[in-house]
């Protein structure tokens, strides 16, 4: 019979795993604690990660292609030869490249939603966007309480003036809007956690769907 794969403790059992995994990166340490891993890591958070799947498939009338990223770094081109990240990421994306996601470590618990990078064609169809009223929208809904990471470009590109209202937005090649702070959330149940989270953060892929057609 199949042991049941309980959700509850995902957090609390991830954090308390990466940060060992911290005080022993190697690859010795691992394979010996890999069955702690599939238990207490791996195999809730693909539970979890189904979840969230059939929750979104019937919101967006769509499934997303869910990702458990692999804990394995690689190390080829860096001069950080640990083996492994200290943290867990999971991503749920669309075709379309909108996607959400979900950051846990020792020091962090986020989840988010948005487009990490846009494709090509895509920045032109952004920034059109952003020089009209859907970009009065998108300004409205990031001054709320979400981190966004930096602008990719210094100045805005032209022909855009350097003083539009605008300009952060403008200077983007992707933007993802961060609820962090979630450890008690998702201490508490993790995916109800992600659904409210992901409720509050709708407006943000409603605009990039409008903004990228």
């Amino acid at each position: 019979m199949a042991v049941p794969i309980d959700m509850s403790d995902l957090l609390p059992n991830a954090r308390a795993f990466l940060e060992d995994l911290t005080e022993n990166n190697s690859r010795d340490w691992f394979n010996a604690n890999r069955n702690r891993y599939d238990s207490e890591v791996k195999r809730p958070t693909e539970r979890l990660a189904d979840a969230v799947t059939s929750w979104l498939a019937s919101r967006y009338n769509t499934a997303p292609r869910s990702k458990l990223f692999r804990p394995h770094r690689d190390v080829r081109f860096s001069e950080d030869k640990t083996p492994y990240t200290t943290h867990l990421h999971v991503m749920w994306s669309l075709p379309d490249g909108r996607a959400w996601y979900l950051g846990i470590a020792s020091d962090y618990a986020t989840a988010g939603a948005g487009i990490m990078q846009f494709e090509r064609h895509q920045v032109d169809q952004w920034r059109a966007a952003m020089d009209g009223p859907l970009g009065e929208e998108a300004a409205a809904f990031l001054s709320g309480p979400w981190r966004i990471d930096p602008p990719a470009l210094k100045t805005v590109p032209p022909p855009y003036p350097r003083d539009h209202p605008r300009a952060d937005l403008l200077r983007r090649k992707g933007l993802v809007a961060w609820a962090d702070d979630l450890d008690e959330e998702l201490t508490a149940n993790p995916l109800a956690a992600l659904q409210n989270t992901f409720d509050e953060l709708s407006d943000i892929q409603d605009i990039l769907s409008r903004a990228l057609r």
